[in-house]
């Protein structure tokens, strides 16, 4: 696991930027494409926006999500507007985007086609290159929260969750995560200090715990390594 500490936020968020751009070129380089899984939180759409600004050829890249509040097209509490706002509409030429089915009537139905379309992306079993996720208070991220039935899920790459803040949501589960080349976490501010201490000790009750492949990048600001020295 790697571990970058930056002064301030927008320093992490910008760094982040980088690490993504340097990944997609050598994935590109490498393999002809770049896949690129995003959830959601305050400080990866900071992210994201930093994103637009580098330098790489998007008509390579495929941007597939990490999770999806089920609500219609536009909807504020879509992630996919969301993504749109931070990163998308500020791209002079779009990459492939394969937003979740969350507007299906069959939901589960959807998550097997989502993930059929991450085979046909990625391979089988899927491999995504990067998965940008935040880490929240509870410890929870990608919709992965704490006592959710999902967590425990082996045998599928993309679920429907039970409600949380008042929807359900499609995820990404563990193994299609701990499959990925690498994980890229964005975590900044005081607030997320104790959570991110947490994580790296390895603390099995928060969910984000159950993601750590090899290929895992920690990105913090000071503020939220404030404790890390204690770990």
């Amino acid at each position: 696991m790697n571990i970058e500490v930056f002064d301030t936020r927008k320093s992490a968020v910008e760094a982040s930027a980088q690490i993504i751009a340097k990944a997609a070129t050598t994935a590109i380089a490498a393999r002809g494409q770049f896949v690129l899984a995003v959830g959601n939180g305050h400080t990866p759409w900071l992210m994201l926006h930093a994103l637009a600004a580098e330098k790489i050829d998007w008509t390579s890249v495929h941007i597939v999500q990490a999770d999806e509040r089920v609500a219609i097209a536009g909807h504020p509490d879509r992630n996919l507007t969301d993504l749109h706002t931070s990163l998308l509409d500020h791209l002079p030429v779009k990459p492939q985007l394969h937003p979740m089915p969350v507007e299906s009537d069959d939901l589960e139905k959807a998550a097997a086609e989502y993930a059929a379309t991450l085979r046909q992306i990625a391979g089988t079993p899927p491999v995504l290159d990067m998965v940008s996720l935040g880490l929240a208070f509870d410890g929870h991220t990608a919709s992965l929260v704490p006592g959710d039935p999902v967590l425990k899920v082996t045998d599928r790459d993309v679920v429907i969750t039970g409600y949380f803040q008042g929807r359900k949501r499609m995820a990404l589960t563990y193994p299609i995560l701990n499959r990925a080349r690498e994980i890229l976490w964005v975590v900044t501010g005081e607030e997320k200090a104790e959570i991110l201490q947490r994580y790296l000790e390895g603390d099995p009750s928060i969910p984000a715990t159950g993601i750590r492949p090899s290929g895992t990048i920690v990105v913090a600001d000071q503020a939220a390594a404030g404790r890390l020295k204690a770990a």
